[in-house]
């Protein structure tokens, strides 16, 4: 659940998938990952100088890296962000272990306990004791599953699923049961929150999957039957009813997804602000019995709401009307199990695994058990980890250098603005009150979250993931109707990603990307400003590419451009748009161009701003050649650095369709052949794959 638009803003590609199935615990933590040993912000070694940088940055600069850093077997895709976070995560573990090391949950607080602490050991216990896992088998099911079983007509519908709202799995409602339903910022007053309802009910990652006629979509589809199939009969179905139930999800997904918006078009904010009275959405769903929803959920008293995809509600009501309650009982039943299935005994998580993690990403192994309950913790308990991980990991040079590199940065970026040849000065004035009005968020909240309300208990991994879960829910809508916390973070501390919200105006670096290889205090400044520099300029060029644009400086959706800038904008983006819609990622996959723009313009802005930053930072300083590199080239070659990558097929496949991130050699090759200081630096000449006859840029 987040306020923020159809899908994070951040500097790295989000898992489409957890992979959270199955594995076996180690024996005990590995030491902890001392920032000596790690590799430096540039490691000549990762470079491969046997190729032309006017050529091919990526592969100059990476080819190295990828030769040596191959894929792990659980994983879809090994980059230098992944594995800083599976270090991070190495780290997390030696604390929950500690944590765990002095029960306390079902046998009452420790003296002198600290309770968040408490509550992460006795989580992260519970999710490791695989014996009383496996003994609970299907068991965490059965009571859910009863209420499906029990449920008298489609006029209860809306009662039962306000109470059996699973987790959310992915991004755009997938996982959501029949819809998605939280608590969003108010795209017309910033200041307050508002309920909102949104499409959702698909087990496939997008709407596409449904959709696309293609032979890999319809082998995708195939292998999705069998795999619903599987999951029912370990709840307990026989082969035939199963086989029967899978054919009536995929029926009714597939007609969710065609009234679904697809992400490109959920990319316009403005396509998903749409304040509703209860009247009118009852109007659009009269079958879907919204006062009892409403009311199931502790909001029985709102006059009205967001409902961001208006023709999705339309043709849910065409779907509750046509469609049996027998084969609604198999769609609830379905998402009962789909939704708990990697807190259960091992069947589960490996069948679990094996769609999405084997079939879909191309992963080959589950991940060790002890990496997906320090996932889980952080998850649900992630401000509780945090603090013990920011206490024991995170420097206050390293976030006052941070701090710095931003205040730089932003200075860069007004400069920028007052300097263009293209906006009119009331845009001009405009856009530089909203930088005025960004807020800067490094490293970790001011006010750690309270996780008094969660009970957790040991021995009871999937109570506590649906306690977790329930926690988080009710959090959420508690929200509705009440000023907005502006102090809020969408990612947990330990985090090794960054992101802007455009609705907040602000950007948010945690304590985890700022780590080496990623940013270091002792690194010379050129990689570092081409690295962690590009990221901060990256998040706050977010607030002015074609969504971020669109909202003030308050968040207010609300159009402070002149038509005439307006439309020089789309002009210029257009440009970037049309340049990575000529790039392919696999198997003649060309990317979406459209999809990846906000991206696109952002890697691009920020490398640009972080570069004038590092210009004036080091203004008047003797930069000296370092390992054959010069200043130049080191900001650069840090930047490249910071996007090597190895990655399945089959995850580049799936990124194709969902992630708005260009692939990584694209994210390097792409933003620099739109730079002349990159060229001056390796001296290409004209002509140079590396050197543009069209020069694309926005900011």
């Amino acid at each position: 659940m987040t306020r923020r638009l159809a899908l994070p803003l951040a500097i790295f590609a989000l898992a489409a998938f957890t992979t959270l199935a199955g594995g076996r615990a180690l024996a005990a933590p590995p030491p902890s990952p001392h920032p000596a040993a790690t590799q430096p912000v540039l490691d000549p070694a990762s470079m491969d100088r046997s190729v032309d940088p006017c050529a091919d940055l990526y592969a100059y600069s990476c080819g190295g890296w990828m030769a040596k850093n191959p894929i792990p077997p659980d994983r879809s895709r090994w980059s230098a962000a992944s594995k800083l976070q599976d270090e991070t995560d190495a780290a997390l573990r030696q604390i929950l272990e500690q944590a765990a090391a002095n029960p306390g949950g079902n046998t009452g607080r420790r003296p002198g306990a600290d309770a968040g602490r408490q509550k992460i050991g006795d989580y992260y216990a519970a999710c490791m004791d695989e014996k009383a896992i496996e003994a609970k088998g299907a068991a965490p099911l059965a009571a859910d599953l009863a209420k499906v079983a029990a449920l008298k007509s489609k006029a209860d519908l809306a009662a039962l699923v306000a109470e059996l709202q699973p987790p959310d799995r992915g991004s755009n409602g997938h996982g959501a049961l029949l819809f998605s339903f939280t608590s969003s910022q108010d795209y017309r007053d910033a200041t307050r929150e508002v309920a909102d309802a949104d499409q959702g009910g698909l087990g496939l990652p997008d709407r596409d999957f449904y959709l696309k006629t293609d032979a890999k979509s319809a082998e995708v589809r195939r292998s999705y039957l069998a795999h619903v199939q599987r999951l029912l009969e370990l709840a307990g179905d026989p082969p035939p009813r199963a086989a029967a139930e899978a054919k009536t999800v995929m029926a009714i997904e597939t007609a969710l997804a065609r009234v679904s918006l697809t992400r490109v078009e959920r990319r316009d904010p403005k396509a998903l602000d749409h304040r509703m009275t209860r009247a009118q959405l009852a109007a659009l769903t009269p079958s879907f019995a919204w006062d009892r929803f409403l009311g199931g959920v502790g909001l029985a008293g709102i006059p009205s709401l967001n409902v961001k995809t208006p023709a999705f509600f339309k043709g849910l009501e065409g779907e509750i009307r046509a469609v049996d309650l027998a084969a609604w009982k198999s769609y609830l039943r379905w998402h009962v199990v789909h939704s708990r299935a990697p807190y259960l005994s091992s069947p589960f998580v490996q069948a679990d695994f094996d769609f999405y993690g084997r079939r879909l990403t191309g992963a080959q192994e589950l991940r060790p058990r002890w990496k997906r309950c320090v996932s889980f913790v952080d998850r649900d308990l992630g401000e509780a980890l945090g603090k013990a991980y920011v206490e024991a990991r995170f420097s206050p040079a390293a976030k006052a250098r941070t701090a710095t590199m931003v205040r730089e940065i932003e200075t860069a970026m007004g400069q920028r603005i007052r300097a263009n040849d293209w906006m009119s000065p009331a845009t001009k004035k405009g856009a530089l009150g909203k930088l005025a009005g960004l807020r800067n968020k490094v490293g970790y909240p001011d006010v750690w979250r309270d996780y008094g309300a969660l009970q957790v208990a040991r021995g009871d991994f999937a109570g506590n993931a649906a306690r977790g879960h329930a926690f988080e829910y009710r959090r959420q809508l508690a929200k509705i109707g009440k000023p907005l916390d502006r102090g809020e973070w969408e990612m947990t501390p330990p985090t090794v990603n960054a992101y802007y919200d455009p609705q907040m105006n602000d950007i948010n670096f945690p304590a985890g990307i700022l780590q080496p290889p990623l940013f270091d205090l002792r690194s010379d400044d050129a990689p570092n400003y081409g690295d962690t520099g590009g990221t901060i300029g990256h998040e706050l060029t977010h607030g002015f590419d074609d969504e971020g644009r669109q909202f003030d400086a308050q968040g207010n959706l609300k159009d402070w451009w002149t038509p005439a800038d307006g439309k020089r904008f789309a002009e210029r983006a257009a440009c970037i748009s049309d340049q990575y819609s000529g790039y392919t990622i696999v198997d003649g996959i060309k990317i979406n161009g459209k999809l990846t723009l906000g991206e696109d313009v952002a890697d691009l802005g920020g490398l640009i701003l972080a570069h004038l930053a590092w210009l004036d930072d080091t203004r008047g300083k003797k930069l000296e050649p370092i390992a054959g590199l010069t200043p130049e080239q080191r900001f650069f070659v840090g930047y490249a650095q910071s996007w090597c990558t190895n990655e399945r097929p089959e995850e580049k496949r799936l990124r194709a369709t969902v992630d708005p991130h260009s692939p990584e050699k694209y994210r390097t090759d792409g933003v620099v052949v739109n730079m002349p200081e990159f060229a001056a630096a390796f001296h290409c000449k004209a002509g140079s794959p590396m050197v543009s006859k069209n020069v694309c840029r926005v900011w």
